[in-house]
């Protein structure tokens, strides 16, 4: 693995176009190691709502497919997400719901997965993160629990251009990022992909 960039998707839970963790998103390929390749993950806000009288009587839309489709052939996925009423977003675990469908072809299956979130609250989408871990949890997805990031957003954070103005959240992004591609080497070595 050490031969090789890691390509790493990069989910944004937010659907709104100022969204906060949107930016947050943003900033994570330019302070990511060169072991790490980061590519945004295709839009969910065109899926209907998960029901699986659609899945049986249809197939799988779209892009429902595409999702899932970006999710299987990633090393790993970030979930960049706000927090909802102490939970993630509706929309967010919608697209989970269909990409850990159909029954055996769950995407998100011994697939390393990290979290992290920005909210102008204190706590930094804290409880969010951890309904988002069980959810991924139950997927089978081993998840990074350390170094966990709760960001709390103030304006001026970041530029329109994706880069951090304070120097300390800077440095702490470029930690996370680090210690990500190692968990992820570390999950791969133990779970090869074609295994």
């Amino acid at each position: 693995m050490a031969d090789r960039q890691l390509d790493v998707l990069v989910i944004c839970g937010s659907l709104r176009k100022g969204s906060y963790n949107a930016a947050l998103a943003r900033t994570l390929p330019a302070l990511a190691p060169p072991g790490l390749k980061l590519r945004t993950a295709p839009p969910f806000d065109k899926m209907p709502i998960y029901n699986h009288d659609i899945q049986d009587t249809t197939g799988f839309p779209a892009e429902a497919n595409a999702w899932a489709d970006a999710i299987r052939s990633a090393d790993a996925v970030i979930i960049v997400s706000p927090e909802y009423n102490w939970s993630i977003p509706g929309g967010l675990k919608n697209a989970i719901d269909w990409a850990s469908r159909p029954w055996g072809k769950n995407s998100f299956a011994r697939k390393p997965s990290g979290v992290i979130g920005t909210s102008p609250g204190a706590i930094g989408t804290a409880v969010a993160q951890q309904s988002l871990r069980g959810v991924l949890c139950y997927c089978n997805s081993p998840l990074m629990n350390q170094v966990e990031a709760y960001i709390q957003f103030k304006p001026g954070l970041i530029t329109a251009d994706g880069e951090v103005t304070d120097e300390a959240t800077q440095e702490f992004l470029r930690n996370y990022m680090t210690e990500m591609h190692a968990f992820i080497v570390r999950v791969l070595t133990v779970l090869p992909r074609n295994a």
